[in-house]
């Protein structure tokens, strides 16, 4: 028990460590050493647990699918909280996750989509799975919305999840490039605009 103990330990501290340094630079520009030696893990270690830096990448993009959707499970079960409430603190958490200085908040859709989408079917698999499942849940928490009242639109609840989410990616990657938040202010103006909540 506690070999396989471990065992996950130091296949986490590799994930964790190669999160953090990609967050920064991108999938292509880290090599295997670079993350191994910042984990302090032997490069034989890295073989035992992945096959290959794509089978890494796609391992890396799953757990971060895994924790993100937790994460909105846990937001969106919050009880005596209405539907809209409960989807702007999701909104509001994104704005606030991309402005920090934290690599580990940071998306990592948003950093490796453009990049591995291109460089790996497998990673690009994992990518749009994973994606479809956070708009799947938005969709979730429109419709209970409307259900209980705090939400006043006329909108297709998956249309507009897809919409809003592509909205928030965009204002993300603007972010990025004029290095401040006033893309994704301008998103959340727009999103209080089509979501029109009545009584939040």
């Amino acid at each position: 028990m506690k070999t396989e103990t471990k065992s996950t330990d130091i296949r986490e501290k590799i994930l964790d460590t190669a999160q953090t340094i990609m967050s920064g630079k991108g999938f292509s520009a880290v090599g295997l050493n670079e993350i191994l030696a910042a984990a302090s893990v032997p490069k034989g270690s890295f073989y035992h647990y992945f096959q290959s830096k794509e089978t890494f990448g796609e391992a890396m993009l799953q757990r971060y699918f895994d924790r993100y959707l937790k994460s909105m499970d846990e937001l969106f079960s919050q009880p005596g909280v209405s539907g809209a409430k409960r989807l702007m603190l999701y909104w509001q958490n994104w704005l606030d996750s991309q402005t920090t200085c934290d690599p580990q908040s940071k998306c990592l859709v948003v950093k490796l989509a453009a990049e591995v989408a291109d460089l790996s079917e497998a990673m690009r698999t994992v990518l749009l799975h994973g994606t479809g499942k956070i708009t799947a849940r938005l969709a979730g928490i429109i419709g209970e919305g409307i259900r209980d009242g705090s939400l006043a639109i006329n909108e297709d609840p998956a249309q507009l999840a897809l919409a809003l989410y592509q909205l928030w990616l965009g204002a993300s990657v603007m972010a990025k490039i004029t290095r401040d938040d006033t893309p994704l202010r301008a998103a959340m103006e727009t999103t209080v605009t089509k979501l029109t909540p009545g009584s939040v």
